[in-house]
This record gives C-alpha cells, sequence and structure tokens, in this order.
C-alpha cells in the first residue's frame, strides 16, 4: 500500500538553478601603418581587453528561464573609464518545458548577428560585417519566439523590437520587425544549429527615427563540421534619414573559412568582406576589383589559432581594410593591422 500511494505521489518539480559565465576578448594590436595622426608618428600598438561579457542564467521549473548579461566595452570613454553596460536582460518560456516554441522578452539577442557569430565562431577578431558597419545590433528591446524542428533541421527566431539596439534610445513609437530561418540542406559531423550544410535568410524591416526607411535583405550558404566551417553572405540595405528623403542602397558580401589542421589543435582562417553604403555612386557591383567609388570598403583577414584548452584560445592575425582608390582620410588612422588575440571562457 505504501509503495502505491508514493508512486501516485507527483514528480518533484526540478531545483532551479543560477549559473554564471562568461568570456573576455584580449589582444595585442600592431599598426602596420605609420599613423601621422600621433603626436610622434609612428606604429600604433597597444594591449587591451576589448570586450567581457558576464551571463547570469537561470532555469526554473514550467519552462522558465531567464538571462542578464553585463558587458565591458573595452573602448575607453572620454573620461578614461571602462564602460558597463547591460547587453542582455530577457525571460523565457517554453510552454510546458517542452516543444518546438520559446517565448521571450526583454532586451534580447536579435535574429541574425549571434547567428552568425555562432557559425564563423571568431567573434573575438571582430564583429560581424553587419554589425561592424553599423547595420546591425548584436541587441535591442522586444519580444519574440524561437523555434527548432527535427533537432534543428529548421530553427529560426522572429520578433518585434524598437530597432534602435540596445545602447540607443527610442526615437519614436516606430518599431522593427526581423525574422531569422535557417534549414539545414545536408547533416555533418557536428550536430546543432548551426552543423551541416545550411541556407539562411535574414530581413528586417522598420523606419529609422523621423519616418525614414529600415531595411535589410540578407542570404548566407554555410558549412561547419568538426574539421572546417565556410560560409558565403551577400546583404542589400535600404536607409532613408526621414520619410521625405530618397532611400540610400547599400550592399555587403562576405566569405570566410576555418580549416582545423588534423591531429592538431591549430586551425587556419580567412575571411574577406565588402562593403558598398551607396550602390547609386558606383557603375559596377561590390564583387568587382576595378570599381574605384571611393564609398567602397573592403577587408581581408588571415589567420592561425590556437586552442589550448576549451577554456583558451589564441589568434595571430592580420587585418587589412583599404579603399580601392587608396588609403583612408588621416583622422580615421592606419586601417591594416597585426593582431594576437586571445579568448578566455569561464
Amino acid at each position: 500500500m505504501a509503495g502505491a500511494l508514493s508512486a501516485q505521489q507527483p514528480a518533484a518539480a526540478p531545483t532551479p538553478t543560477v549559473t554564471v559565465t562568461g568570456v573576455a576578448f584580449v589582444q595585442y594590436a600592431y599598426g602596420l601603418q605609420v599613423d601621422s595622426t600621433l603626436a610622434t608618428p609612428g606604429h600604433p600598438n597597444n594591449f587591451d581587453v576589448t570586450r567581457t561579457f558576464l551571463h547570469v542564467l537561470g532555469h526554473f521549473s514550467d519552462g522558465i528561464s531567464t538571462r542578464v548579461t553585463l558587458d565591458v566595452d573595452g573602448r575607453k570613454a572620454s573620461t578614461n573609464q571602462l564602460s558597463l553596460r547591460l547587453a542582455y536582460a530577457f525571460v523565457s518560456w517554453q510552454p510546458n518545458a517542452r516543444g518546438p516554441l520559446t517565448w521571450k522578452m526583454g532586451l534580447m539577442h536579435t535574429p541574425w548577428n549571434e547567428f552568425e557569430e555562432a557559425v564563423w565562431d571568431y567573434r573575438m577578431q571582430g564583429k560581424s560585417v553587419l554589425d561592424r558597419n553599423g547595420y546591425g545590433n548584436t541587441a535591442d528591446f522586444g519580444a519574440g519566439v524561437d523555434g527548432t524542428w527535427e533537432h534543428d533541421a529548421i530553427n529560426l527566431q522572429a520578433g518585434v523590437y524598437n530597432g534602435e539596439g540596445a545602447y540607443s534610445t527610442p526615437g519614436d513609437q516606430g518599431k522593427d520587425i526581423a525574422a531569422r530561418v535557417s534549414v539545414r540542406l545536408a547533416e555533418s559531423d557536428l550536430p546543432g544549429r548551426v552543423g551541416g550544410l545550411r541556407l539562411s535568410g535574414f530581413f528586417q524591416h522598420g523606419t529609422a527615427t523621423g519616418g525614414g526607411a529600415r531595411r535589410r535583405y540578407l542570404g548566407m550558404i554555410s558549412w561547419r563540421g568538426k574539421g572546417a566551417t565556410f560560409g558565403a553572405l551577400v546583404a542589400a540595405t535600404q536607409d532613408s534619414v526621414n520619410a521625405n528623403n530618397p532611400e540610400q542602397k547599400g550592399q555587403l558580401l562576405s566569405v570566410f573559412g576555418v580549416l582545423n589542421i588534423p591531429h592538431t589543435k591549430f586551425a587556419v582562417l580567412a575571411r574577406y568582406d565588402a562593403y558598398d553604403p551607396n550602390t547609386q555612386n558606383s557603375s559596377t557591383s561590390i564583387a568587382q576589383a576595378d570599381d574605384l567609388n571611393l564609398d567602397q570598403q573592403k577587408r581581408f583577414v588571415a589567420g592561425v589559432s590556437y586552442a589550448m584548452s576549451p577554456h583558451l584560445r589564441l589568434l595571430a592575425d592580420v587585418d587589412l581594410t583599404t579603399l580601392p582608390a587608396g588609403a583612408f582620410p588621416a583622422f580615421q588612422g592606419p586601417r591594416q593591422v597585426l593582431y594576437l588575440h586571445t579568448e578566455f571562457k569561464f
């Protein structure tokens, strides 16, 4: 009888858990060009902690979880102090702690940048091509849903956001709609939402402060396995200052790859980004090398990484950013840099 009564008792609720994790990016940068804007012209070189993220993750009963992330930006403010900011603060709910959909609300990651960074896996080297050129925010205030089906063969993220990003005050009542979907075309030896051969798409529709257009369209094909990573994406943008101004159309292109050398902890990587903020000034596309439009920027990265442990990884790389018709204006300083990056996690 006691055994029967015990069997009828409801299962105990899962014990709430709160964990703290983090990641930091440390680097040494050496400018390959002389910077004439320095008090004594020369090759700029500095040690920096460029970014530190501290994550507090909560998991509770009924499919509820929370995340709060603090962001320490290594770029010093005018007061010669580092900036401590709130990067994420959102609550998630997965009905009955299972099922394909998870609902979110708060200051949370936007659909694209975090996904591309998970495919590329070298955020310590730099931002994604959209974020780097001011066309995307990694986090924003909003509400949305994540979805996954057939063990991440299809996954998506969609939501409604303020549109101005985590670190800007909303300028008016306008909101942005953004969504990403990724479909696995073939499996690899790496499971999860970025593994295998994938076709991914992203769009964002909204209005900038003042009523101007803000639109993003992006497509990417990628491969991610234990031995190699490859990705190629193209994006189109449309922006205007206000509703009465004509839209300015832009294009972005990015191709990247990583080869993990078998039976070693070494990997070689390369990346090429091209960016044209105003295609109306161009006679050819960003993919054509003979275009002399001074609006265009092209960036090439090549390097070698070494994974000392799951918690520590090193990367030596060269980052060359140039204009097709010559050097950047002096006030922008040299943009050809040799880096030693360090990523550590805890």
